[in-house]
This record gives structure tokens, C-alpha cells and sequence, in this order.
């Protein structure tokens, strides 16, 4: 019985703590049309303390989404565009020498803020992807001899275009699982993109209001670890991750060739993690199956290895996911 009880004051707590979700999601969409489902990422992505991988088309709004979260949050925000002459220094600074106090000082790059959306990723060498990766792990960056801690919130926004492949750097496995989430955007519907053409063509282009400080997040990132998580949850969660490893031991043997390696233990912290923001943002102080099913897809996505034949046969990492879904057993 004292269990239900506590269950009922995080619930309560939880409802009051998640009160400015409904307010920044109002916000969000003064100037943001449709794509809910990346708000809803970025939204997770900020409480949970995770990256986001985008996968879109140009034109999706992707830098107006983080831009005006940043503007939201009352946050500092940088656009790195990936170029493939791009070096590390030209994201995390270097030192410059200072004729006037006739030594080396150290210039911050434009790493060193809340928001970073890094644009294109795949589009530089391996050298600065890797330097952006110790700075979403690490959350600091060395340069020279001394390490600077990174503000907090640090959100990193990654996009990659899917269509042209030609000139890209693919991102290695080790670094796409960095990534908590990867969300793939869709065009926007008919009378969403009327709406953008007068959005656009107003007198002036509608703005969202600060409602937020960075403090409210990182306090509100320690309610969402509040959150209530039944050990039946929990196993669930290991089983959806285990399918992916061993797709025989889930009666899906015709996937064992399909998959040339599954999620990592990453994966399955990310799915916990993710379920309670998913939770949180639902207002709920506990995490029921349904949250684990919705943010699945966009948490497992990237870190499932096709092999040659499942390209072969046409097999996506979507479709192996949700008969994984179906096939695992729901507590």
C-alpha cells in the first residue's frame, strides 16, 4: 500500500513539475507548423540530457525548431555548418597569440554555448566529427592544456541530408550511438504548408517568447529522474534490446541474418531515460509500456547494423523494430 501512495505524491509532483511543457509546446508552435513529432524529440532530447540526430530533406525547418527552442529557454545558440575543409579548431577555438599581453590566449569556438546545431554532419572529415563527440560525451573540451567544462544544458541537434551521398562522410557506428534519438522528418501536410506560405509572407514572421531559464531545465532534468519505473518495465525494455541482439530467442529466426549487430547497453539507457521524459512530458509520474513503444523507433533506429542481405532483400531497421514490438512480450 505505501507504494501506491508514493506512486500518487510523484504523480502529483510530477503534474505541478511539468506544467511549463504545455506552455513551451505553445510557444513551439507559434512559429513551428506541424512536425510535432520533432518538437516532441527536441523536447525529450532537452529533459533527458540526450543529442538528436535529424534525418530531413532541406527546408523542414530544422534550424528554426532549435533556434527558437534556444530563444525559448533564454539560451545561447550556435549554427555550425559542416564543410568538408572544416578542423577541429573551427568548432571547439584554438589559442591565438596576444601581441599585447605577449602570450597565447585561448578563443573559444562555437561549441561553447547551450544549443549547437550542427549542420549537415556528415559532411566533414572523421577528425571533427570525433572533436564534436568528446564534447557531447564529455561535455568539456581540451584545448591546449587545459580542459573547459561545457555550459549546461548542452543539446547537441545534429542533421544529415538524406539524398546526396556523394561528398559525405558517413558517421561511424560508434558515433551515431552517441546520439540518443534519431528522428526522420516528413514533409509537411496541405494545409500545414498553406500555412507556412502565410507565416512567411506576413508583415512580420511570428516569434515564440522566453518562458524559460537554462535552471528550470536542469532542475526539471532532475524530476523527470523521478519518475516511477516498475522493475516490470524495466525488463521489458532489456527484453526489446536483447531482440535485437538475438532475434532468435524472440521467435523472430527469420531476422538472426538480418541484423549484422544490435542495440548497445546505451540503447537501453536511452530507452529508460526517454520513456521517463516521454512520461514527464505526458504529465505522468510513472512509465507505462505505452511510453517505452512510442520513443522505440526513434531511440533504436540508428543502432540497429543491417546486414548485406537484409539491404538485399529491402529490410529496414523500422521494420525489425516493430515486429520486435509486436513479438516481445508487453508486461
Amino acid at each position: 500500500m505505501e507504494q501506491s501512495v508514493d506512486i500518487k505524491a510523484i504523480n502529483e509532483r510530477i503534474k505541478e513539475e511539468s506544467s511549463f511543457v504545455d506552455l513551451l509546446t505553445m510557444e513551439m508552435n507559434k512559429v513551428i507548423v506541424g512536425q510535432k513529432h520533432l518538437v516532441e524529440g527536441l523536447l525529450i532530447g532537452l529533459l533527458s540530457d540526450g543529442h538528436i540526430l535529424l534525418e530531413g530533406v532541406p527546408g523542414l525547418a530544422k534550424t528554426l525548431a532549435i533556434n527558437t527552442l534556444a530563444t525559448i529557454v533564454d539560451a545561447k545558440f550556435s549554427r555550425i555548418q559542416f564543410t568538408p575543409d572544416l578542423l577541429p579548431a573551427d568548432l571547439l577555438g584554438t589559442m591565438i597569440y596576444s601581441q599585447k599581453k605577449e602570450e597565447f590566449i585561448v578563443k573559444q569556438g562555437p561549441i561553447f554555448t547551450n544549443f549547437v546545431l550542427a549542420d549537415e554532419i556528415n559532411r566533414a572529415p572523421a577528425k571533427v566529427q570525433s572533436a564534436l563527440l568528446e564534447a557531447m560525451q564529455e561535455r568539456q573540451v581540451t584545448i591546449g592544456e587545459t580542459t573547459y567544462p561545457l555550459d549546461e544544458p548542452f543539446l547537441v541537434m545534429a542533421t544529415q541530408n538524406p539524398i546526396e551521398q556523394e561528398g559525405t562522410y558517413p558517421l561511424p557506428e560508434a558515433q551515431v550511438d552517441r546520439f540518443m534519438l534519431k528522428l526522420v522528418l516528413d514533409y509537411p501536410k496541405k494545409d500545414e504548408e498553406q500555412m507556412i506560405i502565410r507565416h512567411n509572407l506576413a508583415k512580420t514572421f511570428p516569434k515564440a517568447s522566453t518562458i524559460l531559464k537554462p535552471e528550470d531545465i536542469i532542475r526539471a532534468r532532475q524530476v523527470v529522474k523521478d519518475v516511477y519505473m516498475d522493475e516490470k518495465i524495466e525488463k521489458y525494455i532489456v527484453d526489446i534490446t536483447f531482440a535485437t541482439r538475438y532475434p532468435e530467442q524472440y521467435g523472430l529466426e527469420k531476422f538472426k541474418d538480418m541484423i549484422s549487430y544490435g542495440a548497445s547497453p546505451r540503447a537501453s539507457i536511452s530507452l529508460s531515460m526517454a520513456s521517463k521524459a516521454y512520461a514527464f512530458i505526458k504529465r505522468r509520474g510513472y512509465v507505462i509500456p505505452e511510453d517505452v513503444r512510442a520513443i522505440c523507433h526513434d531511440v533504436l533506429r540508428h543502432r540497429i547494423g543491417l546486414s548485406y542481405e537484409a539491404e538485399a532483400n529491402n529490410i529496414t531497421s523500422e521494420e525489425i523494430i516493430s515486429e520486435i514490438l509486436n513479438q516481445v512480450e508487453v508486461p
